[in-house]
């Protein structure tokens, strides 16, 4: 049932139960409704509907903060407290509607809370003992809703509305506002894939090795589109993020499982072309930030979010999804499956139905969106599970992941994803980590991707696989652009073949033609940093320095930690004839190779040839297997032609990645009256 309009909700965290119940106690025993929850909900339905109502109806939020919470980055009290924190901001600003409450000896900088707990005052209740001046307090806070409507209210950024009526007299703690620096995930790539078009990011988009074209930065902190992009227009109806649903089982052991399930609800819903619906890079942009549903939305550009969560043990399955519309918080729809493992596809092929039609998307029946279902559930979770490995980016993960993939198509070798999936995960590996040699990885690459074409010839990363299969590995660029073109035609939204498309026609020199389709990419992946890299790219080609900058710099902001951002903007500073500011952005790199590059390209530029060579020689020693391209464009600049051609060679024997976008690199353009030039782009197929 749902509980009186002047109710207060009590969150806490398992480990906290006796300290919620003196707080309920003592509150009841004045009269007022409490909800507490103590009853199955707490065996993993807090998605459900219940919840939802008690939360929307509460007329007071308190969250109880601890050791405990803070220890603990996922629960059912997490939960509570994003809806919470979503209701409020739909809020007016007349009242309190969130009252955190210590319990222990918790501060500030310890607690693990989102901010908008960090807006209002905190109170202290050691150990959960509520005094009668707490209670009576609380009383009166709540008697100033009784002459206005139970609509529900927000709090304004810097009030305190517990102290505005007497609370921090009960023994309160005023805890002021502080953030904590974002989770990140660092790339350590070993070569480009295309020097300043093709972004394969962790995930979908990792960034090319070295670009060697002037690289910038600047924009701001929220993803927005940047210059050289269409105008943002009006938020579509039609419009949807898909959440990453959460692991509500009881080992925590099916974060992959939950994921997966995620990313195939967004590829089968991208491809409903009247539905808007950001790629995976954006959506998991915001997995373990504390943003609500409103920020999220905002950040995307959409009007809808699905959100849920996945609860598996042994071969039972509960999968609850619900669709909210972020304007009012309407819950559009909603509904909980349990099922057995096996009937995973249908629960997909039940929620992507469900939601294109509660949005009043007009499709033939023919034409909604299918899961493609493997022959056993087995062989889906070791797909799944090769996925998640492969997102996180390292050489030891994509060989964890090439092995499941592996086993996966033992069990059953008619798996077409599967077989996208080696094939993707293999040239990853490869070009970004030197993993395998050439003709092996070409080999079964090029073998995975034609199973793929073959079991299903209608999927669009069937025919990505051999696009990368011929450009990356084979630079064979026509055989790539026709690949890469049936891809979009299949599958408009796939922003993976939307930004291999642009590196392929940056390679061919279409540079309006690569700008038209990384900024659909951008449209897509809207806090995907791969992506900004790409437009960057494609803006230096063209001379848009000031462009390129406000992309490279939302590159960064979207992710300061990857191996890359700071060296690219040292070349861009550098290019721009500022050695001593690009000097000091290339000492942060990260990546040493990176940074002995960028480092012998400065130090040139400021003179100090001693350190330049010192630099030079760290780069020769360390990494003349993978970085031969860099160090034959630090040669061309120093007009030593003879070393540079002779490195130039050595990438060519090594398919270095760099050297398909060779003629974006400014240094090279002291060998092009060299005949030796002229042969290599003839090699590399590349117009002249």
């Amino acid at each position: 049932m749902n509980p009186p309009a002047r109710a207060i909700f009590l969150s806490y965290a398992s480990q906290d139960a006796e300290a919620a119940r003196r707080i309920c106690d003592a509150l009841r025993a004045a009269g007022l409704e409490v909800w507490l929850d103590t009853s199955e909900l707490r065996g993993g339905d807090a998605w459900d509907a219940a919840i939802r109502k008690q939360i929307k109806a509460c007329a007071l939020f308190m969250p109880i903060i601890s050791a405990n919470t803070r220890a603990r980055a996922e629960g059912y009290f997490r939960l509570e407290w994003k809806l919470a924190v979503d209701r409020s901001h739909l809020m007016a600003a007349e009242r309190a509607f969130l009252l955190p409450v210590v319990i222990d000896g918790t501060g500030d900088f310890e607690a693990l809370v989102p901010d908008k707990f960090r807006e209002v005052q905190w109170t202290h209740l050691p150990a959960g003992e509520a005094p009668e001046t707490f209670v009576q307090q609380v009383s009166r806070l709540l008697s100033l809703d009784d002459h206005i409507s139970s609509a529900p209210v927000r709090q304004p950024t810097g009030m305190a509305p517990v102290s505005d009526t007497g609370l921090s007299g009960a023994g309160s703690a005023s805890i002021s506002a502080s953030g904590r620096p974002p989770a990140f995930r660092k790339l350590r790539p070993a070569l480009l894939v295309m020097a300043a078009g093709v972004v394969i990011a962790v995930g979908y988009f990792a960034v090319d090795r070295f670009v060697l074209s002037k690289r910038v930065a600047a924009a701001e902190a929220t993803p927005t589109p940047q210059a050289g992009t269409s105008p943002p227009s009006a938020i579509s109806s039609k419009s949807v993020a898909v959440l990453p649903f959460v692991d509500m089982s009881e080992k925590k052991d099916q974060e992959y499982f939950a994921d997966g399930l995620s990313e195939e609800l967004m590829g089968m819903l991208s491809k409903v072309a009247e539905l808007k619906v950001p790629a995976r890079t954006s959506s998991f942009y915001f997995k373990g930030k504390q943003a609500t549903i409103v920020d999220i939305a905002r950040a995307l550009g959409v009007a809808h979010v699905l959100e849920g969560s996945v609860r598996k043990s042994g071969n039972t399955l509960r999968v609850t999804a619900q669709l909210i519309r972020v304007d009012n918080g309407y819950q559009v729809w909603s509904e909980t499956y349990d099922r057995n493992v096996d009937d995973i596809f249908k629960v997909q092929d039940e929620i992507a139905g469900a939601v294109v039609k509660a949005l009043k998307v007009s499709l033939l029946e023919a034409d909604l969106p299918k899961a493609a279902p493997a022959a056993n559930q087995q062989t889906y979770a070791l797909f799944l599970q090769a996925r998640s490995l492969h997102y996180r980016g390292t050489h030891a993960d994509n060989l964890k992941g090439i092995e499941y993939l592996e086993q996966a198509l033992k069990l059953d070798p008619t798996f077409a994803p599967a077989w996208f999936g080696l094939a993707d995960t293999l040239i990853y590996d490869y070009v970004y980590f030197g993993g395998g040699t050439y003709q092996d990885v070409h080999s079964r690459a090029r073998q995975a991707a034609e199973a793929a074409l073959r079991l299903d010839p209608k999927m669009s990363d069937a025919h990505l696989a051999m696009a990368r299969v011929l450009g990356e590995l084979e630079w064979n660029w026509p055989a790539a652009d026709a690949e890469v073109k049936r891809t979009l035609e299949l599958d408009p939204n796939n922003v993976l073949a939307l930004w291999v498309a642009s590196g392929y026609a940056l390679v061919g020199d279409r540079l309006d033609e690569a700008l038209k389709l990384i900024e659909r990419g951008v449209a897509r992946d809207a806090a995907g940093w791969g992506v900004y890299v790409g437009l960057g790219d494609v803006q230096i080609r063209m001379g848009r320095l000031a462009e390129a900058e406000a992309a490279y710099r939302k590159a960064a902001e979207l992710n300061a930690t990857a191996s890359g951002p700071h060296l690219w903007l040292g070349l861009v500073l550098l290019a721009r004839g500022e050695p001593a500011a690009a000097l000091a952005e290339i000492e942060k790199e990260p990546d040493d190779g990176y940074r002995q590059y960028g480092l012998a390209l400065a130090f040139g530029a400021l003179g100090q040839k001693e350190n330049s060579d010192r630099a030079l020689a760290g780069l020769e020693e360390k990494y003349p297997d993978s970085l031969a391209g860099p160090v034959a464009s630090i040669y061309a600049c120093r007009k030593q032609l003879d070393r540079a051609f002779a490195w130039l060679d050595r990438a060519y024997n090594q398919r270095d990645g760099w050297l398909p976008l060779i003629k974006a690199d400014p240094c090279v353009k002291h060998l092009e009256a060299d005949p030796r030039y002229k042969v290599l782009l003839r090699k590399l197929k590349l117009p002249e």
